[in-house]
């Protein structure tokens, strides 16, 4: 479970304060899928990046689990990232000189974490991906680009996914794929997805939305 409990974020632009987050509570269950909606500058991608351990609030608590990362060392939150979070991102972040196989497996590398091929290959193939597992990504679509980033957010088994204004660069077939597919992941091995995003394609997929309006949670 995911508690966020009076969260407070500022960030400082030169002289100027900007309040991201004003006290807001959020609580999502198991395997649940939730949409935190809003415009651009509500407060959507920095309640995610709390959340996973990207950031830290001003105040308030953000419990994962039972347990409040709010306070964890930057170790702890590294470890907690590691193995709790899979994130994806609106522009992919893959690195263009490497394959999809190697894209996919690159944080376990990185952080000398042990898998089974097999099972990358299993998950690609999943992901429909099996085919790809040699192109870089400038072969491939969008739409396969963001396959990628997905399976890479799965490989190390992360009971929480993290998706930022994923479909933002997607034309509406291929989104509805993406969103399609993360549905069957959520339901088949009971991953929690928390999207950010403003895409009413997401949007009208999704049973469960939260709405940010400058910092605060309306609805």
């Amino acid at each position: 479970m995911i508690q966020a409990s009076r969260v407070v974020k500022t960030y400082k632009l030169g002289a100027v304060s900007i309040q991201a987050l004003r006290g807001v509570d959020l609580k999502v269950d198991k395997g649940e899928m939730i949409a935190i909606t809003g415009v651009s500058g509500s407060g959507k991608s920095t309640l995610l990046n709390l959340v996973g351990g990207m950031d830290r609030p001003d105040s308030g608590s953000i419990e994962v689990d039972g347990d409040d990362i709010a306070h964890y060392s930057n170790a702890r939150l590294t470890a907690f990232r590691a193995t709790k979070i899979g994130f994806i991102f609106q522009n992919f972040n893959l690195i263009s000189v490497l394959n999809v196989y190697d894209n996919i497996v690159v944080p376990m590398k990185l952080k000398a974490q042990h898998f089974e091929k097999a099972k990358v290959l299993d998950l690609m193939e999943r992901v429909g991906l099996a085919h790809l597992a040699k192109h870089r990504p400038d072969e491939l679509s969008g739409g396969q680009r963001q396959r990628v980033a997905i399976a890479r957010s799965l490989v190390h088994n992360p009971p929480y996914i993290l998706a930022d204004e994923i479909t933002a660069n997607l034309d509406t077939s291929t989104a509805t794929s993406i969103i399609d597919l993360l549905k069957e992941l959520n339901k088949d091995f009971g991953v929690t997805i928390v999207f950010a995003s403003h895409d009413q394609r997401i949007l009208q997929s999704i049973e469960r939305k939260v709405a940010l309006e400058d910092g605060v949670l309306v609805s």
